[in-house]
């Protein structure tokens, strides 16, 4: 399965969240807190259950209950970390993190958190995709100087398009393939912790505005680096031109 294929994967895997006996304006509220979700909201009304009580279910399995007002209690908004306390009933079960349209900034920044973990773990692997050899020369500073953690094992991914830039401290894998030229994506194993790994991935639909995914299941990270370490392996060596051999 490609990456392309795993973004669309995540997206129709989408999960549920039926709001019972809400309030007037509830479900819409709902709908905007968990806008950057995989999640729909619905509302409906019943005699049986409770007043503003709402099910989380995917594929037609119930997967956790919640107080409406517990969901919608006045809360701090962390972007991208989406780690805030009154969302946990159903964030804990929302292994991936949709998106819709996240642009060129917004995706800088969603990396720089992966990126900030990595540097602060120290050890392990990271490997990040940045679509052109022209873009990844506009971050060489940054992998450079993450490159250079002692035990952390950076590769950067990019199609043949630009210069290859000065990256001593990166092995950099130089590919055709189009889910590298048309997916950006930073995706960190934790050293083997699964509590430490997390992964962002997405494809640009529309120039500058990408759609995909964040994920701190354990299982998605593994099979991302995976794919990317079996399919691509060694770096490329570049001719004497800047090209790949």
């Amino acid at each position: 399965m490609s990456l392309i294929e795993l973004i669309a994967g995540v997206e129709a895997h989408e999960a549920t969240l039926t709001v019972f006996n809400p309030r007037s304006g509830d479900a819409a509220s709902l709908s905007d807190h968990f806008a950057d979700r995989n999640v729909s909201v619905e509302a409906t009304t019943t005699d049986a259950d409770p007043e503003r009580f709402a099910v989380l279910s995917r594929d037609g399995e119930f997967v956790t209950a919640v107080d409406v007002a517990e969901l919608l209690a006045p809360r701090e908004r962390t972007t991208p970390a989406f780690a805030t306390e009154p969302y946990r009933p159903v964030l804990d079960h929302l292994d991936e993190t949709l998106f819709t349209s996240y642009t060129t900034r917004d995706m800088v920044a969603a990396s720089r958190e992966i990126e900030d973990r990595a540097w602060r773990m120290g050890h392990g692997e990271l490997h990040a995709g940045f679509q052109t050899l022209s873009v990844l020369g506009g971050e060489a500073e940054t992998y450079n100087r993450l490159g250079e953690a002692p035990a952390l094992d950076v590769h950067a991914y990019a199609a043949p398009e630009g210069e290859l830039p000065d990256a001593e401290s990166v092995t950099v894998h130089v590919e055709r393939a189009p889910e590298i030229r048309e997916t950006w994506f930073v995706a960190y194993d934790g050293d083997g912790v699964d509590e430490a790994k997390c992964a962002l991935l997405a494809e640009e639909r529309e120039p500058g505005r990408f759609y995909g995914f964040w994920s701190y299941d354990p299982s998605t990270v593994d099979y991302m680096i995976r794919h990317l370490t079996e399919t691509y392996g060694p770096a490329e060596t570049p001719d004497e031109g800047g090209a790949t051999v």
